[in-house]
């Protein structure tokens, strides 16, 4: 695809198109097109070739027919194309467009030979990859319903849009730049509406003429902006100029932009800079300069300097210089405003003259008049004119205003006039303004002077007074300058109102707004702890406070804010001091009366079911008498409590009550009892509420705490007693304790005396209520009685025993017996959790003596005694007589067999080496180790081992005359092996 590598475009059609010229085998250096009624390509190519094949391809489209015309040089070619006479614009109706890549991808492939000979493409190479890549790109996306145009054109200097639109509206994007991520600036904004997705570029410069990409996920849309530059006018053109040969000629001209590229030619001749002997070319802002140093009668000719929007033509004339041969110059010496008349006679009546002032032409005007009669030539000046500084708003009310944006320069060209050259003196705000500040100079010139400030800032605001003065007056001229910038940032916001996932943030507007109206704002936020900030609106906010939602409850967050007006974006302002998105609780829930007594009343709820992050500070309690509207606290500050007991309440009153939950974001809506409460005792008969456990036997270790409560119910304050047995309980052993709600019985270590049945009961007047609790204490039994041996007989004997006489208050489940030979007297436990009183115990050893004993056992586990036999029981041996069996003894014999193998080594000389290999046979074989076949037995340089069948050969320090083969023989009386191998020993370096 043809494009400039410096991406230097002079597309010069009415609207941006995309032109495509496929080379075949050619390495582009550089290319340039134009566009003057047809299309004129300049390549640069590292090769030399005489003709080549091109086609033309606009927009993917042939447009009309095209002629093709080759002009070949030595690494360069130039390709014109034109469109035939009479044709060239299409026409609809006889020549329709044609998209020839449209064709090509609805078309077989067996078909795209005949289609680009038809449509004049010739690299069918290139054909196929472009095609495969619009294939490529035809696929549907997942994240984009549209994407970017393949290509953007714009103005420089103007304001363009870059829109996508979006399959998720909540998708985040990304829009890159040549690859880099681009961040939010003034010049820069992004915009989101509904799906669609903005980027606005302001004030376009060549530095935006690149590739973008707007990034959802994993997927990129690309485009490429075209920034068109406009034309380069010549704003001041070229003068004639006549000269006397070998004088310094210097042409000027003014173009309209800084840093323009001009060509200056001569007779319609490039002036390359190699000539930089004789021309010399000189940039000054937006003036040009050519430089003949000394001319000659040759340099005589036109002169044109060129850019791409027009061109300038002057004549220089080189005159030979001529003897003033009857009347030279005399000095004069008149008063102020008096006429001055100069005349000199030359040799040739042809020869033009020229008049010079201070080595400078002197041009004719109204005060100034030359003549040239014959021979003579006469100069009759003025010779002062009072100055006059020319601005355009000289004479009005008003001082003319400058404005420059902080940062630039500032330039003021003011044009001066007066005979001498009169003195400019530059204050501001009556001081005088020195060249020594640094930024700050004055140039001046013979028909103007330039005042310049290099990075304009705040302070450089203000008016100007230029003065200029010679001998024949002075005049004053006032200049104001305005300097304008970026906003500065404005203060912290501040948060005025938080929500459970918002906040309402408001600020001031900055205390400088850079000169010019602030345009809006724009808001950010983050999450305390980390470093990225998130933009929250896309459009400029106008007022000066913003609703921002979407926060997470219980997370800190901080605001910023950036100020916008028409130059930028300011610094942002500080960070708002950190808050978190909370909200008040929901209402407490189960709101009720507990209790009610002649002055108090309880009370008695629920936490809400929505806290919050905020968490809950407590709960205010309020009443209400009835007919009235004030609310009274019920309680001094908060409680933490689901409950709250009122006191100091006035009999028969009757209240209203409700409750508030209470956290840092405020109060909650208040739960509500909605019949008032009358504050009155009443009368409630005793009852107690058993629990299920109790119910039932309690049953308790010695040794472990028993503490028992029993509700009941009963108002007033019910009377309660405790009974064991019918027995008053002894306080020092039994604690009561007693509450208007329930009754408690605490014993510290229960002990056997405390198993029992417990009464309680409840009265209130002549009403009562009764309950009975039954107390078992147990501990651990003792021993069993009289363990005896009933019976030995083989293997067997027999046990019998009677139950422990202390069965620790807890019925016997089981027995658990063991046995210990007489040697060792090991105890091993035979049975466990045995029912019965008898066993027997077989499986035992004959020849060996043995005890049992037995342990009970109950609830609370075994006896810590057992009983054991007096005497042992002798299990006696029988006669039987062991006969062992008789083998053929086996003939275990082998001859040696080596299992593994010697291996060919290389060693360096200097370093212990070793040779290994394994071997096995029966007899175990005896060893023998040759080198070259002889018997290495007696070397002491060789040192042999033999371990489990592994033979080793270890060689100290071997030297290159070591080298050699190395046989290992194993030999035993049913045979022998033997194995070889080779060592190489190389020479350390």
């Amino acid at each position: 695809e043809f494009s400039s590598p410096e991406r230097d475009r002079h597309l010069e059609h009415k609207e941006a198109c995309r032109v495509s010229v496929y080379i075949y085998e050619m390495h582009i250096i550089q290319a340039k097109m134009t566009y003057a009624g047809g299309y004129r390509c300049e390549v640069s190519t590292k090769d030399k070739f005489d003709s080549c094949n091109f086609s033309l391809i606009v927009n993917g489209k042939i447009m009309f027919p095209i002629l093709q015309k080759c002009v070949a040089k030595s690494g360069c070619v130039i390709l014109m194309f034109y469109s035939p006479p009479g044709k060239s614009e299409p026409k609809t109706e006889s020549q329709p467009d044609v998209d020839v890549w449209d064709i090509l991808r609805r078309a077989p492939p067996s078909e795209y030979e005949k289609i680009a000979f038809q449509y004049g493409i010739t690299d069918l190479r290139g054909m196929l990859k472009r095609l495969k890549r619009i294939k490529k790109e035809e696929k549907k996306s997942t994240a984009f319903l549209h994407k970017l145009d393949p290509a953007y054109q714009v103005d420089k200097g103007q304001k363009i849009k870059l829109m996508v639109e979006l399959a998720n509206p909540d998708a985040e994007v990304k829009w890159l730049k040549n690859g880099q991520e681009i961040q939010v600036s003034g010049r820069y904004i992004f915009e989101a509406v509904g799906n669609k997705r903005i980027l606005t570029i302001n004030h376009c410069s060549l530095a935006d003429d690149a590739a973008y990409q707007c990034v959802v996920d994993e997927e990129k849309s690309f485009t490429e902006l075209f920034v068109k530059e406009p034309p380069i006018l010549i704003s001041h053109p070229l003068e004639d100029q006549v000269v006397m040969a070998g004088e310094r000629v210097e042409f000027e001209c003014e173009v309209s932009e800084e840093g323009a590229a001009v060509k200056w030619e001569k007779d319609g001749n490039e002036l390359k800079r190699e000539e930089t002997f004789k021309y010399r070319f000189k940039k000054d802002g937006k003036k040009h300069y050519l430089i003949i140093n000394e001319s000659t009668k040759e340099d005589s000719g036109h002169y044109t300097v060129k850019t791409n929007g027009g061109e300038s033509v002057a004549e220089l004339i080189i005159q030979g210089k001529c003897d003033i041969l009857y009347l030279s110059i005399a000095d004069l010496t008149v008063r102020a405003r008096d006429q001055a008349v100069f005349k000199c006679e030359v040799s040739d009546e042809n020869v033009k003259g020229i008049w010079l002032k201070n080595g400078k032409e002197v041009i004719p005007d109204e005060r100034i008049k030359i003549s040239h009669i014959g021979l003579g030539m006469t100069l009759k000046s003025s010779l002062d004119k009072p100055p006059k500084i020319h601005l355009d708003c000289m004479g009005q009310a008003a001082p003319d205003t400058i404005v420059v944006v902080a940062g630039n320069k500032l330039r003021l060209d003011v044009p001066i006039s007066g005979d001498p050259t009169p003195t400019v003196i530059w204050q501001k705000v009556n001081k005088l303004l020195s060249e020594s500040e640094g930024r700050v100079r004055v140039e001046m010139h013979e028909d103007h002077c330039i005042f310049i400030i290099e990075g304009a800032e705040k302070p450089d605001e203000g008016v100007y007074r230029v003065t200029v003065k010679n001998p024949a007056g002075e005049d004053k001229g006032d200049i104001t300058v305005k300097v304008i910038d970026v906003p500065d940032p404005p203060e912290a916001p501040k948060i005025i109102n938080v929500g459970e996932d918002y906040c309402t943030v408001q600020w001031q507007p900055p205390k400088y707004d850079g000169g010019q109206p602030i345009l809006g704002y724009i808001l950010e936020r983050k999450k305390k702890k980390s470093y990225r900030w998130m933009r929250l609106n896309f459009d400029l906010l106008k007022e000066l406070s913003y609703e921002a939602k979407r926060m997470i409850e219980g997370v800190v967050y901080e605001m910023r804010l950036y100020a916008v007006n028409s130059i930028g974006m300011s610094r942002p302002s500080p960070a708002s001091q950190p808050f978190i998105p909370i909200a008040p609780p929901s209402e407490p829930t189960h709101f009720t009366v507990e209790d009610i007594s002649d002055s108090t009343v309880t009370l008695k709820w629920r936490p809400p079911e929505r806290i919050g992050a905020g968490g809950l500070d407590g709960y205010n309690v309020e009443y209400c008498k009835e007919g009235s509207t004030e609310w009274v606290p019920a309680l001094q500050g908060l409680t933490e409590k689901t409950s709250a007991l009122i006191k100091d309440l006035v009999t028969r009153d009757k209240l209203y009550f409700r409750v508030r939950a209470i956290n840092l974001a405020g109060e909650s809506e208040p739960a509500l009892i909605k019949e008032p409460v009358t504050i009155q005792e009443i009368l409630q008969r005793p009852k107690f509420w058993l629990p299920r456990y109790l119910r039932q036997t309690l049953v308790k270790k010695v040794g472990e705490t028993i503490n028992i409560v029993i509700p009941f119910q009963g108002k007033p304050r019910p009377k309660i007693t405790w009974t064991k047995d019918g027995q008053t309980l002894d306080a020092k052993e039994v604690g009561i304790r007693n509450s208007t709600t329930d009754t408690i019985l605490f014993i510290r270590k229960a002990e056997h005396h405390h198993s029992g049945t417990y009464e309680v009961e409840v009265q209130i007047e002549n009403m009562n209520d009764k309950v009975a609790i039954t107390m078992q204490i147990m501990d651990k039994p003792g021993p069993p009685q009289n363990v005896k041996i009933i019976d030995v007989w083989g293997f067997n004997v027999a046990l019998e025993w009677k139950p422990p006489q202390d069965d620790g208050n807890a019925q016997i489940s089981g027995y658990t017996i063991q046995k210990a030979d007489k040697k060792t007297m090991e105890w091993y436990t035979v049975f466990d959790h045995y029912r019965r009183t008898n066993c027997v115990v077989s499986d035992l050893i004959m020849g060996n003596e043995y005890y049992f004993r037995v342990f009970s056992e109950n609830l609370c586990g075994l006896s810590g005694t057992a009983a054991t036999t007096k005497t042992p029981a002798y299990i006696q041996k029988t006669g039987t007589i062991y006969e062992p069996p008789s083998y053929k003894e086996h003939d275990f014999s082998e001859a040696p067999k080596f299992t593994h193998h010697l291996v060919n080594r290389s060693v360096i000389s200097g370093y212990n080496a070793t040779l290994s290999c394994a071997v096995r046979g029966s007899p175990k074989p005896k060893i023998f180790w040759y080198k070259n076949k002889v018997d290495l037995s007696g070397d002491a340089k060789y040192r042999m081992f033999s371990k489990q069948g592994v033979l080793t050969l270890e060689i100290r320090k071997p030297s290159p005359f070591d080298g050699g083969f190395y046989t290992c023989k194993a030999v035993n009386e049913c045979g022998e092996a033997e194995i070889e191998c080779r060592l190489d020993v190389r020479a350390s370096l």
